[in-house]
């Protein structure tokens, strides 16, 4: 058996998670916060970086199939909030396989998450994602749909570079993604990279800073949704430029290391507008 395309379509079982305020520190920590955003890396007045919605929607991965885990890698992520996030909370989740795709080189896997409040049924989080599996494709499926973003014909409103550091991945990692591609260089190796590289959702939640902080006036409370396609891997201590174009409240974005390689495409966010004071 290589991938299970029976799971299309099926729900999961509901999972319960919580998480506390120290998880929600760490996160802030492992994408790159400092002393300069102590309200998301400290106890006091405490906030979480929306970004965190995709971790709090986590559920167990399902068995895909049989194959090499080195050749999976993520594709594609995407989320929408409700409301902020608490420093502590708990949800219920639910996942679907939405699609198995077939692109030639590999196979598109694509997923979608709904975290309600178990008390109430809320919905706190909606999450969706893509991962790309090498050698899985050629079967005969459907590519999937196309994406038809471009970046507008001007420059970018807002740039945002910051640094990762050397270590990034191995405190990233304790936000819960054990996956050695990240720490262990012989896995790496195997994967076809000559050191361990950095974690996607880390590139993602650096990427979700710099747009908090750019276009929402660092208030969580006005970040609704972020969405965007994994296209090169970042190397722990490479730097990230973010360019940023402002429509109201739609977004757009680009993730770019030094040398120009983008390694976010097809970014876009929804961003509330700043309530009348």
């Amino acid at each position: 058996m290589a991938l299970d395309h029976g799971l299309v379509g099926v729900e999961s079982e509901p999972y319960e998670r919580s998480w506390t305020a120290r998880d929600t520190m760490l996160y802030a920590l492992g994408v790159g916060c400092g002393t300069g955003e102590l309200e998301f890396a400290t106890e006091k007045g405490q906030r979480v970086l929306p970004t965190f919605a995709v971790l709090a929607a986590q559920a167990p991965g399902r068995r895909l199939g049989d194959f090499d885990p080195a050749m999976l890698v993520h594709a594609e992520q995407a989320f929408e909030l409700y409301g902020e996030l608490p420093p502590a909370g708990r949800v219920r989740t639910t996942t679907k396989v939405t699609g198995i795709h077939d692109k030639g080189s590999g196979a598109l896997v694509t997923t979608r998450a709904t975290a309600v409040d178990p008390e109430t049924g809320e919905p706190v989080v909606s999450s969706r994602s893509a991962v790309f599996i090498r050698g899985e494709g050629g079967f005969g499926g459907e590519r999937g749909p196309r994406d038809t973003w471009e970046p507008p014909d001007r420059a970018p409103d807002h740039k945002v570079t910051y640094a990762t550091r050397e270590d990034q991945a191995l405190v990233y990692r304790l936000s819960g993604d054990y996956n050695p591609l990240h720490s262990d260089p012989e896995f790496a190796a195997r994967a076809g990279f000559p050191r361990p590289i950095l974690h996607g959702l880390c590139t993602y939640g650096v990427t979700g800073r710099a747009l908090l902080h750019a276009v929402a006036g660092s208030d969580p409370a006005r970040f609704r949704a972020m969405s965007g396609r994994f296209t090169s891997p970042v190397f722990p201590g490479e730097a990230l430029t973010v360019s940023i174009w402002v429509d109201g409240s739609d977004v757009l974005f680009r993730t770019a290391k030094d040398d120009g390689t983008v390694v976010i495409d097809r970014g876009r966010a929804v961003i509330s507008p700043r309530p009348a004071p």
